[in-house]
Order: structure tokens, then C-alpha cells, then sequence
């Protein structure tokens, strides 16, 4: 009896682990009569590892081979000595999986024990363990119906542990089609989960919604979770009269659960546009989550988190959402780190808190596309570019906006579609590009086939009004604000109240400017958040400089380069810097060499001109007229020795290499 042999029968047990019990394949090996030292030739061959009391495959294709080549009789062999050396007793899970993989006659009973054994509930044996089990138990069943019963139990394991691929082959042997609501209903719900992790969320939602009609009269606990996810698929594309329908179907019975009855409750009057209704409902769902004694499941931790944003208590969706990746971590279902992630990630990302915000949507990207969650993968896509249009990484947020899109286009993903134009947008922002941003934003906040997601349409005016106000769009921007300010008064997002002042002041006139930055930056004190309130320094700032109150402006210009350095915002703590240098503030990073003859205002149009601006887009950047852009670029032009804008390029170009690299 070979080692691979043994070893690749143990891995059919759970393919996702990693490695096999040293123990149970060299107990086997033993037995079977391999010499001792078969192992140390198998490490030294570079086929194998021992690590940690778990053998590895190092190289799968050999021991796949060998596993799929063999005699029948010698792998059926293979798991009777596996079997015998597994420990728990006959009825262990893993003993009757391999007694049953040696089975060489229809065996009903042995089928029975082994489905039994799989749906026990507990720790114990993983989701991709449960799934081998119920697949074995399917295959020596009798009863065609009882054998796709089977099947999509082991679909279902299959999914919950990232085995995407693998659970559709199950859900095709099992089929969909067949006399029973339950069993059709079951292979929907399998279905329609697996289309939310990696398909068109469109399709997720029709086979759930199938799914809870077929199951509401045999099984309510699933039809609820049928609705449940049809709700989460809803959200996704961005479509918030299907929100309301998956969430206003009535159940078969009353609500068991009164804190799933509040959620419902309270998710649809906010769907309903009634947030003051769904307030108290909602509240109770954070309330209840993680309560003393109470072990809550990951799903439980997940909705209270979203209730939190929802209501806009962002500490409590950050505890909720962090609480449910420890438990899914620690008991799993593992296909709910990648969500927990993303979950705790956009959390972070509305408090602030940006590098944590990152850091958990790396993780959560790479969890994900192990998962196969491709859907899940996207919205970290997005995050990670909404994270860089903040720390001023313009091909960082390319790449991943650009990866973001290409997955939510086909599926339908609303939500991480409309945030990655956002940080787009917001990257034109820290770049000067007034007029692209607001060219970005504009549908997205605005009405029309082309307007963003329901639930971050708002979240993005701050900065459409920003670009549009310095664009000459002042009027879309007013419309912008009216609905933002309406929006505000709900308490949806603790930031809102300092942006809509914000706001304000770049629509208002000299007499009313100062009195709206100030009630802004009192707003900004009453929550956290650096980069919201370095933003708003940035632009009362350089409002001031502008009215020739340079002292004044100083202050705040410094201030905001303080929250943008503290934040990691890099590109926004460049315009804090050219802001302070225009106002006469050396500052830290003054040039040397040729350009030290310009003026700080010439030197900000310099550098605009080299990018390849035009007259009028500098004075957009710059909040001044074209008459002003040309009159300092004559100056520009006097005092450099050049004649055209190419050389002026060329010279600013040489110029600056020569300062970074003295």
C-alpha cells in the first residue's frame, strides 16, 4: 500500500485542510505493511512534508494521479485501513466516511449512519468534511429522492466552505427539478447563495425569493434565510424597491426570533424612508448583539453591524462587525470571513479610520478570492480604491476601481460600482481635477437610470458640491445640498452635519463663507475623524488666502496639513502644502534650484502648466480667474528664460528631479 495512496484517501475526507493527520496515515501505512521509513523517502522524493504532526503534499498531481489510477480494490483498501486507524469509535464521522468509501455493494444502512453522523450538530468536523460525508451517503443511497436530498446537504457544505466549483457539481447531480417544494426549494436556496457569492445578484435574488416560497410551508427557518439573502442580493444591485419587497414578505408563522423581528421590522421602515420609525426596532438588534451570556452566531453579529450603520452608530457597527470575524474565525461558518471583513473594513472606512480600513480589506481581499467570492472580492476592490483616493495613490485607486468594475458590471454590483467611481472622483479631487470629479459624481448623485447606490449616493455629495461649486456648476450643487441637508436631519452618519455646513459655505457669499466654516469646524469637534476636518480647514483656508488674510489662513492650512499627515492622506496634505507656500509659509518642502525664483502662486501655476493643464482648467484648480493664470505664467515665462509651455514642462520637469535627487 503506497503512501500517496493513503494520504490522497485521507484528503478526499477535507480537501481544503491543511495536510493530514501524521498519526491516522502512518497508523495506516503501518498496518498495510509500508516499511517504516516510507515517509522519509516519500520528503526526500520532494512529495511530501511533515510539519507540525500534519503531512503535506507538496506536489498535488502525482498523488492525485495515483488516487484516480489505482485498482478499485486497492483504494477501497486504502480507506478500510484509514478507517481502522481513526480513533471516536465506529459511528465517528471520519471512520464511517472511509468504511463507506470502501463499500463495494449498495449499503443503506451504512448510508444512513453516515448522513446521520454529517448532520449532527456541534463543532467537530468542518464544512468541507460534512460535504465528502453527505456526497459518500448520496452515492449509497437507494431512493433517487433521498439521494439528491443528500446532495444538496453536501452542496451546501460545500459552499459554506469555499468550495464554490465543487458545490455546483453537487447541485448538478442532485438537479432542481423534482415532485417536492422542499427539495426543489432546498436546491434554490443552495443556488441562489452560491450566484450571491460569485454571480449576478440579480439571478441570486429570483432563485432565493423561489426558494422561500418553496420552503415557507415545510421549513420557515430556511425560507426566512431564503429572504433574508434576497434582501443582501437586493442591496447589492442597488435596487431599493426589491429591499422592500424581500423584506415585506410575510412569513408563513409568527417571528420566533424577537430580535429578527425587529430587524425586519426596522430595515423596512428605513426602506420605506421612515428611519425614524426603524430607529428604535434597529437599535434594539445592536443592543442584543454580543449581550453577556449570549454566544451569538456570526450572521446574528453581521446584521446587528449593518443595523448600526444603518442608524449611524459607527463604533457599534465596528464592535458588532470585528465580534462576528473573531467567532467566524474561531467556529466558522468560515464563508463568512471574507464578509466580516468587508463588513468591518467599510466601518472603519466611514469612521476614518483608513489604514485600518485597509489593512482589513487586504485581508479580506485575499480570503476572498480563496474563497471564490468573487462578488465580496470586488467590494474590497472597492474599499482598497476608496482607502488610496484618501492616502494619494493614483494608480492605486485605478487599479483598484478598475478591478472592482470589472466584476460588478457583469454581476450587477451597484454598491461596489458606485464606490469605485467615488474614489475616482475623490482622487480627481486631490489631484486639482475639479472638473473631472464633478463630471464623475454628478449622476451618481443626482436622478436618473445613471444615479449611484441608494445607500453611498448621499455619502458622496461633499465632494460633488466641492467640484461642482469650484467648476461654475453652483446650481446642481444647490440641488445636491438640498437633499443632502434633508438626508442630514435623519442621523444617518455622524460626519454629515460638519459636511453639510461645509457645503454651504462654498455655495454662500463672503458675508455668510466665515460663519459656516466656523459652525463646520465646531461640527467636526463633536466627532472623529481626520481627514473630514483637515478637508474643511483646507478649503476655509484657502478661502481666506484668497481674501488676502494670509496670518489667518495660515492657521488653518497648518492645521490641515497636521490631519492629513496624521491620516495618511498624501495627496491632500500636497494641496495643504501649496495652499501654505501660496500664502508666503515657506513650509517644509520650499524648492530649490531655479524654480526658487517664483512666487508661490507662480509656482503652483508652474507645476499645473507642466502636468499639461490649460489656462482655464489652472484657474479652476486654483480658484482664480484665467486673467490671473495668464498673467502670472508671463511672469513664469520672464523669469525662467522660456518661451513656451513644452519647455516650461521640460524646465519644471528637470528642475524638480534635480531637487528630489541632489
Amino acid at each position: 500500500m503506497g503512501l500517496l495512496l493513503l494520504v490522497e484517501a485521507e484528503r478526499a475526507w477535507d480537501m481544503r485542510a491543511a495536510g493530514v493527520d501524521a498519526a491516522v496515515v502512518l497508523g495506516a501505512a503501518g498496518a498495510g505493511g509500508l516499511a517504516a521509513d516510507a515517509l522519509d523517502a516519500a520528503e526526500a522524493s520532494g512529495l511530501l512534508r511533515l510539519t507540525g504532526g500534519r503531512v503535506r503534499v507538496v506536489v498535488p498531481g502525482p498523488a492525485r494521479t495515483v488516487y484516480a489510477t489505482v485498482p478499485p480494490a486497492r483504494r477501497r483498501a486504502a480507506h478500510r485501513l484509514l478507517a481502522a486507524a481513526h480513533t471516536g469509535g465506529p459511528q465517528a464521522l471520519p471512520v464511517l466516511f472511509h468504511r463507506a468509501s470502501a463499500a463495494t455493494a449498495p449499503a443503506p444502512r451504512l448510508g444512513d449512519a453516515l448522513a446521520a453522523a454529517a448532520a449532527l450538530p456541534g463543532g467537530g468536523p468542518t464544512h468541507a468534511e460534512r460535504s465528502a460525508a453527505w456526497a459518500r451517503s448520496a452515492e449509497l443511497a437507494v431512493d433517487e429522492g433521498l439521494r439528491a436530498v443528500r446532495l444538496i446537504h453536501a452542496a451546501d457544505q460545500a459552499r459554506l466552505a469555499g468550495l464554490p466549483h465543487r458545490a455546483r457539481e453537487l447541485l448538478a447531480q442532485a438537479g432542481c427539478e423534482g415532485p417536492h417544494d422542499a427539495v426543489r426549494g432546498s436546491a434554490q436556496l443552495v443556488s441562489g447563495q452560491l450566484a450571491l457569492q460569485d454571480g449576478p445578484v440579480a439571478d441570486a435574488r429570483e432563485a432565493l425569493l423561489l426558494a422561500a416560497e418553496s420552503l415557507a410551508a415545510t421549513d420557515p427557518h430556511r425560507a426566512l434565510a431564503a429572504r433574508l439573502a434576497a434582501v443582501e442580493a437586493s442591496w447589492a444591485m442597488g435596487d431599493a424597491a426589491a429591499c422592500r419587497e424581500a423584506l415585506d414578505l410575510a412569513p408563513a408563522r409568527p417571528e420566533p426570533d424577537r430580535r429578527l423581528a425587529a430587524y425586519r421590522a426596522g430595515m423596512s421602515a428605513v426602506m420605506h424612508g421612515r428611519l425614524d420609525t426603524g430607529r428604535q426596532p434597529l437599535r434594539e438588534v445592536v443592543a442584543g448583539a454580543g449581550a453577556a451570556g449570549i454566544l451569538d452566531s456570526p450572521e446574528v453579529l453581521l446584521r446587528a453591524g449593518g443595523a448600526a450603520l444603518v442608524v449611524g452608530d459607527l463604533p457599534a457597527a465596528c464592535r458588532a462587525n470585528s465580534r462576528a470575524l473573531a467567532v467566524a474565525r474561531a467556529r466558522g461558518p468560515h464563508i463568512l470571513i471574507a464578509q466580516a471583513l468587508e463588513r468591518l473594513a467599510y466601518g472603519e472606512l466611514r469612521a476614518g479610520r483608513h489604514a485600518r480600513a485597509r489593512a482589513h480589506a487586504e485581508d479580506g481581499l485575499r480570503t476572498a478570492i480563496g474563497a471564490g467570492q468573487d462578488n465580496l472580492a470586488a467590494h474590497h476592490h472597492a474599499i482598497l480604491a476608496l482607502v488610496a483616493s484618501v492616502e494619494g495613490s493614483s494608480e492605486a485607486v485605478a487599479e483598484h476601481a478598475a478591478a472592482a468594475e470589472r466584476v460588478a458590471a457583469p454581476h450587477g454590483l451597484v454598491q461596489a460600482a458606485t464606490l469605485a467611481q467615488w474614489a475616482r472622483a475623490r482622487a480627481d479631487l486631490a489631484d486639482g481635477r475639479l472638473a473631472e470629479a464633478a463630471a464623475r459624481l454628478g449622476p451618481l448623485v443626482g436622478a436618473g437610470p445613471r444615479r449611484g447606490h441608494f445607500a453611498v449616493r448621499m455619502l458622496a455629495v461633499p465632494c460633488f458640491v466641492e467640484a461642482a461649486a469650484r467648476t461654475g456648476q453652483a446650481e446642481a450643487a444647490r440641488s445636491a445640498v438640498a437633499e443632502f441637508a434633508h438626508w442630514t436631519a435623519q442621523g444617518a452618519d455622524p460626519q454629515a452635519p460638519a459636511q453639510l455646513a461645509r457645503c454651504r459655505a462654498l455655495l454662500s457669499g463672503p458675508e455668510e463663507r466665515e460663519a459656516l466654516f466656523t459652525t463646520a469646524l465646531a461640527r467636526h469637534d463633536e466627532v472623529t475623524g481626520d481627514f473630514e476636518r483637515g478637508r474643511t480647514q483646507l478649503l476655509y483656508g484657502g478661502w481666506l488666502r484668497r481674501r488676502r488674510r494670509p496670518g489667518e489662513a495660515r492657521g488653518r492650512l497648518r492645521d490641515a496639513l497636521v490631519s492629513f499627515e496624521r491620516g495618511g492622506a498624501l495627496g491632500w496634505a500636497a494641496q495643504a502644502r501649496a495652499e501654505l507656500r501660496a500664502t508666503g509659509d515657506a513650509g517644509p518642502c520650499e524648492p530649490d534650484g531655479p524654480l526658487a525664483v517664483l512666487t508661490p502662486q507662480q509656482l503652483r501655476i508652474a507645476r499645473c502648466v507642466a502636468e499639461g493643464a490649460t489656462n482655464r482648467e489652472v484657474a479652476l484648480r486654483l480658484s482664480v480667474s484665467p486673467r490671473t493664470v495668464d498673467h502670472h505664467l508671463r511672469n513664469v515665462f520672464a523669469a525662467l528664460g522660456v518661451r513656451s509651455r513644452v519647455e516650461l514642462s521640460r524646465w519644471v520637469d528637470r528642475a524638480e528631479k534635480t531637487t528630489a535627487h541632489p
